[in-house]
């Protein structure tokens, strides 16, 4: 990533402030125990908005456009500064509702961005199922691609994909891997069985 220093910051950010596609994207590099975390954003008129967050271990994370993007270290933006420390602490384990209303939700197609809103319905402490979303979702034969919608989450873990799972409690899949999907869910109290699946006393829809 290139860096940039506090001057040149103000100067991206503001580039093209009257138009959403003049805006350029700047990444943000999170240090969490989990390792680090790149929040992609753009600042235009009508405010920021993230557009995409690796997570350490995500392979997404070697595309060489988002190498190619300017780093910017520490954001000016109130908004983006606390969606930063919210996902810091969150990623130590503490209890932290994160805020969706910066993510540009509308970048996803709309069937995948029902699927997650309703994975962000999902609280803390509870599981759901790739089935049991899609049947919340009215298309109860759609649990596969409810599993593809959430493998292509590109907002985790404001979007807390590694709270969906197999239908027999089998972790399934996840962007950075099931043994951060399966602490995350360790940090929020879900228990596991011995042969590691979870056990499901909190389950969502």
């Amino acid at each position: 990533m290139r860096k940039i220093d506090y001057e040149q910051q103000a100067r991206i950010v503001d580039r093209s402030p009257d138009s959403l596609p003049g805006a350029m994207p700047v990444v943000t590099e999170i240090t969490t125990p989990f390792g680090p975390v790149r929040l992609i954003w753009v600042h235009p008129a009508s405010g920021p908005n993230v557009q995409r967050i690796l997570l350490p271990g995500d392979p997404r994370s070697d595309a060489v456009l988002i190498d190619d993007l300017p780093a910017v270290q520490e954001p000016l933006d109130k908004g983006i500064q606390t969606l930063i420390a919210g996902i810091r602490s969150f990623l130590a384990g503490n209890d932290v509702h994160l805020d969706a209303g910066l993510l540009d939700l509308g970048r996803c197609p709309p069937f995948q961005r029902r699927v997650l809103l309703a994975e962000y319905g999902i609280p803390r402490g509870y599981v759901s199922t790739y089935g049991r979303i899609a049947r919340y979702l009215g298309n109860p034969g759609a649990g596969r691609a409810v599993g593809n919608a959430l493998a292509r989450n590109p907002f985790p873990p404001v979007i807390p994909c590694h709270r969906a799972l197999r239908s027999d409690g089998r972790l399934g899949g996840f962007q950075a891997g099931q043994d951060m999907k399966r602490r995350l869910l360790e940090m929020e109290g879900v228990r596991f069985r011995e042969n590691g699946r979870v056990l499901m006393e909190h389950v969502w829809y």
